[in-house]
């Protein structure tokens, strides 16, 4: 009797316990109280403009105006440079390796530090910060191609932890070196945009052309077609042909708009399907992307990298709407003298971030 008194009060509890409503999704809180955007401006003919004084900015934050810092002199930079060392980029490696005295002589200048790391399953620290221009270069002639891999998103949230302890009054940058696809990280897109958020951190790529990766790379087998000749679901009106079966399996150009994509990372719980992580960090970031082929396309992507950090005005904030949960638009205007914003220049600058609802 006392043995099946327990089994009904277990069978009860458990009961009870499978009619619990699930827990919510974990969200994460992104409070930000500094933010900081570098901005460049160029005039008609597409040269930088570096004469602007503090007060020729003015900047909005969900069209509300801020009480904005601007920075015109140079801070020293803090610079992650994250370089993919799959198989995949055998051939291109040895263009990387030159690149050591262009990190301190062009992108961070004598008061900047560098840190190298490399992926490909592995995240490897070939070296800490360091403004040593020997160690840098010794860290370049350490890279080594490994596997298939390639862990680009992990190794940007390793970059972005990195610089986090960083100085305050440092800039903070992360240089990719690496194509434009992931194809083995455990963080999501998302999880690294916070890290990104959070410590004003500037993501630039030089990004590997995939085309020479694809054909110097060595060959893997093809996976089996799932469906048998002639049985994949095709468009009404569409004979099975190989053919037609190849189009319906291509993918198309990534023309999306950014902004609602950003909203859409941020308000996802399990996150969705990003083609090109790359664009998403240097866009979200005020970065750019470049790319090469030859080792002097590996050089002017770098030198003009090094031209636009050396030229930008950083802006710095404290938003007085934070209460305003959710995306939040960063608008930079450059004015004149009568305090109207100029048409004679182009401004870029990072599009925005994201924040979450604050607790009274």
């Amino acid at each position: 009797m006392a043995s099946l008194k327990l089994l009904l009060a277990g069978v009860i509890a458990f009961s009870l316990l499978a009619q619990q409503p699930e827990p919510p999704p974990l969200s994460i809180p992104i409070t930000v109280n500094v933010v900081q955007d570098a901005v460049t401006v160029k005039n008609d003919n597409g040269d930088f403009v570096t004469n602007l004084k503090p007060s020729d900015f003015r900047l909005y934050d969900n069209e509300k105006p801020q009480d904005v810092q601007v920075d015109v002199t140079f801070l020293p930079i803090s610079l992650v440079v994250a370089i993919q060392a799959s198989s995949d980029t055998a051939a291109v490696l040895p263009k990387i390796k030159k690149i050591g005295p262009l990190l301190q002589g062009v992108l961070t200048g004598d008061q900047g530090e560098v840190a190298i790391l490399c992926f490909d399953h592995r995240i490897q620290t070939l070296q800490d910060f360091t403004s040593d221009y020997g160690l840098i270069n010794k860290a370049m002639e350490k890279l080594k191609t490994g596997s298939t891999s390639s862990r680009m998103i992990d190794a940007s949230m390793q970059a972005f932890r990195m610089l986090r302890n960083r100085p305050g009054d440092r800039r903070r940058v992360l240089l990719l070196i690496s194509e434009t696809r992931d194809n083995s990280s455990e963080n999501r897109v998302r999880d690294v945009l916070v890290e990104a958020q959070l410590n004003n951190t500037v993501v630039h790529s030089v990004n590997i052309n995939r085309l020479i990766t694809t054909l110097t790379a060595k060959p893997l087998p093809p996976r089996p077609d799932p469906f048998p000749a002639g049985a994949r679901p095709l468009p009404g009106n569409v004979p099975p042909t190989p053919e037609a079966t190849r189009g319906t399996v291509s993918s198309s150009a990534n023309s999306v708009s950014f902004l609602p994509l950003f909203v859409e990372i941020f308000k996802q719980v399990k996150g969705i399907f990003i083609d090109n992580p790359v664009e998403v960090f240097t866009k979200y970031t005020g970065g750019r992307e470049h790319s090469f082929i030859t080792e002097k396309d590996l050089e002017r992507a770098i030198d003009d990298i090094g031209e636009e950090l050396h030229s930008q005005y950083l802006l710095t904030y404290k938003p007085n709407n934070k209460m305003d949960a959710g995306w939040h638009d960063i608008r930079v205007e450059v004015v004149d003298r009568t305090g109207r914003a100029r048409n004679d220049v182009k401004i870029d600058s990072r599009p925005g971030y994201w924040m979450a609802a604050v607790p009274d």
